[in-house]
């Protein structure tokens, strides 16, 4: 079965739809594998946005992904990070119809309430990042 990573940034932990957010999930038919509340460290994130290291933004993204904890899951299902990523809509949320996670609570390109892997190998390699085998 396939996975995916979803972070629920801190944009959409201070405005509290994080259980609306993982119902959205639920009601698609995926299954929670693995979840925590996180502090991403800079290390972690130094990792995670790896390709966005040398950009001038990264500084900015950085403050922004530790204003609060994350909720970090793991999501099981057939083709789930295709189907994440149609739940969640694009990156940018002023691009984002309603109805999807970034439409209903993001506001723009970074305060876009959700990180979904992807692609499959972002996924492993995001997993491998946050969750700890006995944590899934």
């Amino acid at each position: 079965m396939d996975k995916t990573v979803i972070l629920i940034k801190p944009d959409a932990v201070k405005k509290k739809v994080i259980g609306e957010i993982i119902s959205r999930f639920e009601k698609a038919g995926f299954i929670l594998v693995g979840a925590k509340f996180v502090k991403l460290s800079d290390k972690l994130l130094d990792e995670w946005y790896a390709h966005h290291k040398e950009k001038p933004f990264f500084p900015g993204l950085k403050k922004f992904m530790t204003e609060t904890p994350v909720m970090a899951m793991l999501w099981e299902g057939k083709d789930v990070v295709v189907r994440v990523r149609a739940l969640c809509g694009p990156t940018d949320s002023t691009k984002a119809g309603k109805g999807t996670i970034r439409g209903d609570f993001g506001t723009d390109i970074q305060q876009n309430a959700i990180h979904a892997s992807e692609d499959e190998a972002a996924a492993k390699r995001e997993a491998d990042l946050i969750f700890l085998p006995q944590e899934i």
